[in-house]
């Protein structure tokens, strides 16, 4: 019976349990943000939260393990899962290198519940920082030490 019931999910073409998605593979260009900031509005200002003047607190959340995104001209985003060889992208090296970065990605877009994952094969092109926005909203969040004594 069990493997009727897997037959018939199978040929309607339903994911199994412990199956993965099916991929597509995509080439994308957009900004690496923080998702946190990104989605929480926590530093106000959409604007705010990418680009030069969100580049530290972005480094911030990848390095304590934040998820980056992508952040595509469309206004996509896409939850970032590795890139390259690295096996730990939310808090690895590579992404810290990436951190507000404008790039072009090579990769797998897998799409479930609304949410769009990308495992990136390579980046095809690094722009740097193109967004430069610290002039208008300077450094997000404010960097000065509070005195523990206060």
């Amino acid at each position: 019976m069990r493997s009727l019931i897997l037959s018939a999910l199978a040929a309607m073409g339903l994911p199994l349990a412990g199956q993965a998605a099916e991929g597509t593979r995509i080439q994308v260009t957009g900004e690496i943000i923080d998702t946190w900031c990104y989605y929480s509005g926590v530093m106000g200002s959409p604007d705010a939260v990418v680009g030069s003047a969100h580049h530290t607190c972005a480094l911030w959340c990848s390095a304590g393990g934040i998820p980056v995104g992508l952040l595509a001209e469309d206004g996509t985003v896409y939850m970032v899962l590795k890139v390259g060889e690295d096996d730990q992208t939310a808090g690895g090296d590579t992404t810290l290198k990436l951190a507000a970065h404008t790039v072009e990605a090579d990769g797998m877009l897998y799409e479930r519940d609304g949410l769009n994952y990308l495992v990136v094969s390579d980046v095809v092109s690094d722009l740097d920082i193109t967004n430069q926005n610290h002039d208008d909203y300077g450094n997000v969040p404010p960097f000065s030490i509070p005195d523990p004594n206060k």
